[in-house]
C-alpha cells in the first residue's frame, strides 16, 4: 500500500518548519569550510592530513546515506518514517560539533589529527541520520505538482541564511577584540553555532506532521537485513534510480552546475585579493570584500532568485524555469570577467543579481523534480522510495564535491598559482579568472543540453498522480472486501 498522503496546499507553518531544517542543514558545511582553514593555519596541519580530513569523512557519507535512505523508507513507527531519525541525526549533529572543535595547540599534531577524524566521522554519521530522511520528509509533503516548487522555495529560502551569515566569521574570527586568536575562536563560536543549529534541525521532527506507518507493508530494518540487502541498497538501488531517464538526467545537470561552481568557488578569494588589490589584506586591502562577495550573493538568491525562479517554474514549467535561470547565470559569469576591476571592487556588486540565477535556481527546482519523479518510480514499482532517491542524488552531489575539490588543486597546478606568495604572476590570474569564468559556463551549457528533453511536464505529472490516486483508492477497497468478507 502506499504510504503518500494526498496533500495539495501545505500550511504555511510547515513549510516554515521544513525551512528551518534547511537552515540547519546548511549552516553545518557553511560554518565547516570557514573553520577547517584553522588546522592549516593554526595547528599546521600539513597538506595530506587536510586531505585526510577533508575526502575520508566524505567517503564514509557515501556509504551511509543510502544505507540511511534504506532504513527510514522501511521504518514502521507510530511516529511515520522521519521524525524520530531528524530528531536523533540533530542531537548527535549538535554534541559531535562541538567536541570535533575543541582543538588545542598544545596537545600534538597527530594527537588533533586523530582527534579531528574520529568526531568529524561521528558528525558525518549524525549528518546522515538527519539530513537523509529530513530530504524524504520535504520530498512526500505535498503531491501537487506546483506546491512541491513552493515548499523548496520555501526551504532555499531559510537555507540560504546560512550563506549570507557564514562569510561574516571570516570577519569575527579575526577581531582580536573578541578572540586572541582563530584557533580560540572556533573553539567558542562551535559551540554556539552548534546549539543554535541543533535547535533548527529539531523542528521540522518535532511540527511536521507525518501518519503512522506501524501497519505499512515494509521490509523488516534489522541490523541482519540490513546485511543481507546491502547489494540492493548499493547496486539494485542505484540501477533502478538512475535507469530512470527523468531521474539520471536531473543528477548529470545538477552534477554539471553544482561542482563546476564549487570547482572554481575559492577562486573569488584569490581573485578579489590578488588581482583587485594586488595581494593586500585587511583594512587597507581586500578585507571585507570576499565576504560582502559571498554574503550579498547569498540575499540576492533569497529575496531575487528564488521568489524568480518559483514564478518562472509556474507559468513555464519546471524545466523551462531551470534553462532561463541557468542562462541568466551564464550572463553573470560573463559579466564577472569584465566587472573585476582593480580599483574598483565595488564594480562585481552588478553581477551578482545574475550570478546568483545559478546556484540558487539550481536546487529550488532541482528537489521539485525529483518528487516528480518519485511519482514515477512508485508507478513503476508501487514503492515509495524518497529516502532512496533523495540518498541517491546527494550522493552524486558529494562525489562531485569530491571531485570539485580535486580539480580546484589541478586548476591552481596548471595556471601556476604559487600558495603563499605576496603576489602572484599576470599569467596565473588570467588564467584564474578564465577558468572562473569559463568551467561554469561550459558545465551550465552541457546541463542545459541534458536537461533539454527532459519530459515530466506538468501535465505528465498529473496523469501519473491520477493513477496513483486510482491504484490507491482500488488498494482500499480490495482490503475493504477482504475485511468484509472475513
Amino acid at each position: 500500500m502506499s504510504n503518500i498522503t494526498t496533500i495539495t496546499k501545505v500550511p504555511m507553518g510547515q513549510k516554515i518548519a521544513f525551512g528551518f531544517g534547511m537552515l540547519a542543514n546548511q549552516m553545518f558545511p557553511a560554518i565547516i569550510s570557514i573553520f577547517i582553514v584553522v588546522l592549516v593555519q593554526s595547528l599546521g596541519f600539513p597538506g595530506w592530513m587536510w586531505g585526510v580530513v577533508s575526502l575520508v569523512p566524505r567517503l564514509f557519507d557515501a556509504i551511509t546515506d543510502p544505507i540511511m535512505g534504506y532504513i527510514s523508507d522501511n521504518t514502521r513507527s507510530r511516529w511515520g518514517r522521519r521524525r524520530q531519525y531528524v530528531f536523533l541525526g540533530s542531537i548527535i549533529m549538535g554534541i559531535s560539533f562541538i567536541i570535533m572543535w575543541q582543538l588545542f595547540k598544545e596537545n600534538s599534531m597527530d594527537y588533533n589529527f586523530y582527534y579531528f577524524l574520529f568526531w568529524s566521522l561521528v558528525f558525518y554519521l549524525g549528518l546522515t541520520i538527519f539530513s537523509v530522511p529530513y530530504v524524504a520528509m520535504g520530498y512526500e509533503m505535498s503531491d501537487d505538482f506546483h506546491e512541491r516548487t513552493n515548499i523548496m522555495a520555501v526551504a532555499q529560502f531559510i537555507g540560504q541564511w546560512a550563506w549570507v551569515i557564514a562569510p561574516w566569521f571570516w570577519i569575527l574570527m579575526d577581531d582580536k577584540d573578541w578572540f586572541p586568536s582563530s584557533e580560540v575562536a572556533v573553539r567558542e563560536l562551535a559551540i554556539w553555532v552548534a546549539i543554535v543549529c541543533m535547535i533548527l534541525a529539531m523542528i521540522p521532527a518535532i511540527f511536521i506532521k507525518s501518519k503512522s506507518t506501524l501497519n505499512e507493508d515494509y521490509e523488516d530494518v534489522t541490523f541482519k537485513n540490513i546485511l543481507k540487502k546491502l547489494r540492493t541498497i548499493f547496486v539494485v538501488n542505484f540501477k533502478e534510480a538512475l535507469k530512470m531517464k527523468p531521474f539520471r538526467k536531473l543528477c548529470i545537470a545538477t552534477f554539471l552546475v553544482f561542482n563546476a561552481f564549487n570547482t572554481v568557488a575559492a577562486f573569488t578569494y584569490f581573485i578579489i585579493v590578488y588581482y583587485l588589490f594586488d595581494g593586500v589584506t585587511g583594512p587597507d586591502g581586500a578585507w571585507w570584500w570576499p565576504t560582502l562577495f559571498g554574503s550579498i550573493g547569498a540575499l540576492v538568491t533569497s529575496f531575487l532568485v528564488i521568489p524568480a525562479v518559483t514564478k518562472m517554474s509556474k507559468s513555464l514549467g519546471k524545466k523551462k524555469a531551470f534553462v532561463v535561470s541557468q542562462s541568466i547565470s551564464i550572463v553573470g559569469y560573463i559579466m564577472l570577467w569584465f566587472l573585476f576591476i582593480p580599483g574598483k571592487p565595488y564594480m562585481f556588486l552588478f553581477a551578482l543579481p545574475f550570478f546568483s540565477f545559478g546556484i540558487g535556481g539550481l536546487f529550488t527546482l532541482m528537489m521539485s523534480m525529483t518528487a516528480d519523479v518519485i511519482d514515477l518510480d512508485e508507478l513503476n514499482t508501487g514503492k515509495r522510495r524518497e529516502g532512496v532517491f533523495g540518498a541517491i542524488y546527494w550522493w552524486m552531489v558529494k562525489f562531485g564535491f569530491g571531485i570539485a575539490g580535486g580539480l580546484t588543486g589541478l586548476i591552481f597546478s596548471i595556471i601556476g598559482f604559487e600558495s603563499g606568495a605576496a603576489t602572484q604572476t599576470e599569467e596565473a590570474l588570467t588564467g584564474l579568472r578564465l577558468f572562473f569564468s569559463g568551467l561554469p559556463i561550459f558545465g551550465t551549457l552541457l546541463a542545459i543540453y541534458v536537461m533539454s528533453d527532459y519530459d515530466i511536464t506538468e501535465e505528465r505529472a498529473g496523469e501519473i498522480r491520477d493513477e496513483l490516486n486510482k491504484r490507491k483508492t482500488k488498494n482500499i477497497e480490495t482490503k475493504q472486501e477482504l475485511i468484509n468478507g472475513n
